[in-house]
């Protein structure tokens, strides 16, 4: 059994819509465990949402409502934008990656559940990121 102390990428959340059942079965089910998101994980599903899935306002801010009726939401704060810098540069991550690393280390999280980082790679001794797909 997962940890409740899981942080959610975006990635995860787009897969609720995901064509593969199995995916967004996978999802559903980790997220009605609980866990943590961050308002920048809210902006990029509401981009991604929009772009590439033809979402209107209306059908996201559903989701978003959801979404947050489950999960728990950190916003994204000066202290977390600067660690994320700093994460950016130690680890070789984007930007945005690595605001998502430090909102989910600044919330006390020990997963970071993602498709699209290093799977069983450990940040700063007490994050550990799962690829929650991986056999």
């Amino acid at each position: 059994m997962r940890p409740t102390n899981s942080f959610f990428d975006t990635n995860l959340l787009l897969y609720l819509f995901s064509s593969s059942a199995k995916k967004a079965d996978t999802v559903e089910s980790l997220i009605t465990e609980g866990g943590t998101i961050s308002v920048q994980v809210l902006n990029e599903f509401a981009a991604v949402a929009r772009r590439k899935l033809n979402m209107t306002i209306a059908e996201i801010s559903e989701t978003v409502d959801t979404l947050t009726q489950t999960l728990k939401v950190v916003p994204l704060t000066l202290d977390i934008h600067r660690r994320g810098l700093e994460l950016a540069d130690r680890y070789g991550y984007s930007v945005y990656d690595a605001m998502i690393l430090a909102a989910a280390l600044d919330s006390g999280c020990t997963q970071l559940l993602t498709e699209d980082l290093q799977h069983q790679q450990r940040i700063e001794s007490t994050l550990d990121i799962v690829n929650p797909f991986a056999p």
